[in-house]
């Protein structure tokens, strides 16, 4: 499995953010520096994350961004389902079903069954986990042990 560079600098954008304090912000130049980002994508990743709500934007001279909620509010999967979207949802086999309408596998799918599986050890992993986690270098080792332990169910 692969996070994506949408997910891995856009948590580390909100992280910038969130380590200034609450009601604090940041500009898009102070981000790009901070991380070693353009501004152009910055400002995209910062776009996608005020669109869904995680910040919000103030103009002016004093202006930029600040959290929308307190890190300890921000739950790292919904971050990362904003950010890229979840490994498996609903409507996966349908839009997976090659030249059909639907799948082939429809009524028999162990894939899908594996995806369900793997996407559930996911949601367990982060599920607790915020961005004030985070911050504060908290250790997620319990939870990526039960992880794999998820995984080691579907063989």
């Amino acid at each position: 499995m692969k996070f994506s560079a949408q997910e891995e600098y856009g948590l580390r954008c909100l992280l910038q953010i969130a380590r200034r304090g609450p009601g604090a912000s940041m500009t898009i130049p102070e981000i790009s520096r901070e991380e070693g980002l353009s501004a152009t994508h910055v400002a995209k990743l910062l776009t996608i994350l005020r669109k869904s709500g995680l910040i919000r934007s103030t103009r002016g001279q004093s202006g930029g961004y600040t959290l929308s909620r307190a890190a300890e509010a921000l739950p790292l999967g919904e971050v990362l389902a904003i950010l890229g979207g979840r490994l498996y949802d609903g409507d996966f086999c349908s839009r997976h079903a090659g030249q059909f309408s639907v799948c082939t596998h429809d009524v028999d799918c162990s894939v899908r069954s594996l995806w369900n599986t793997i996407q559930s050890a996911v949601d367990g992993a982060l599920a607790g986990m915020t961005l004030a986690d985070l911050l504060s270098g908290a250790s997620f080792d319990r939870p990526a042990r039960a992880f794999v332990a998820d995984l080691r169910t579907v063989n």
